[in-house]
């Protein structure tokens, strides 16, 4: 705007993400996640229809980055791990067809999203929203952006919970693929590079509690590791 003071306060800083094997780090516009995009996940949590994917957000500095351990959060007694396959976009766009939307991939990286399960659930049961049990402090961990071209990683999928194997699927078994995934996001948004999506995540999902040692997978894409504190 013209003629603007300085800013009352200092801005924040930027919420960023290391690039695999480069100095420069991804600068996060914003956290779009797919509800229920693996058949037997959407079936463990009382569905089983191939709806349109539908999208909820988490702020862009819920990003917990490597080296960062997140915190056990307040207020929940169900804090529940789900492992996701995360999209980096890298260019602008809207509107798009699948054959489009893999022209917006920057990279890809390994996420969890980090759920308190009670907030979400009583807040479903008032038809209330679930941004309490979604978006909170260090409730988006994830590993390092890896650059890449050509088709999306489709192969195995898995976390561990102190060396015990908790969620393992393929990237394949998606309901929604990659492309269509971001083909529908880009008809409901303007999208941005800097923006991230995590793509859902397959069955398995279950609880975390302090101290527990967690390790994440996705085959081709790389490994994120962190400590509940």
């Amino acid at each position: 705007m013209r003629g603007m003071a300085e800013f009352a306060l200092p801005p924040p800083p930027v919420p960023a993400v290391p690039v695999e094997g480069q100095d420069q780090a991804f600068a996060v516009r914003r956290i779009l996640c797919v509800g229920r995009n693996y058949a037997a996940h959407r079936r463990e949590m009382g569905g089983d229809d191939r709806d349109p994917p539908f999208f909820f957000a988490k702020p862009a500095d819920a990003i917990a980055p490597p080296g960062r351990d997140p915190a056990y959060p307040p207020r929940t007694a169900n804090l529940h791990h789900e492992i996701e396959l995360v999209v980096a976009i890298g260019k602008a766009g809207a509107g798009l067809t699948p054959d489009q939307a893999l022209d917006l991939v920057y990279g890809y990286a390994v996420g969890v999203d980090l759920t308190r399960r009670d907030l979400q659930n009583a807040a479903k049961d008032k038809g209330q929203p679930w941004d309490a049990g979604k978006g909170f402090d260090d409730s988006a961990p994830i590993s390092a952006i890896r650059r890449w071209s050509g088709p999306p990683p489709q192969g195995r999928i898995a976390i561990s919970v102190n060396g015990q194997v908790k969620q393992a699927a393929t990237v394949a078994d998606m309901i929604w693929n990659v492309a269509e995934v971001i083909a529908e996001a880009s008809k409901l948004w303007r999208l941005a590079p800097g923006d991230l999506i995590y793509t859902g995540t397959p069955e398995g999902v279950g609880p975390l509690a302090r101290g527990d040692r967690v390790s994440g997978e996705v085959e081709g894409v790389g490994q994120l590791d962190f400590t509940v504190v």
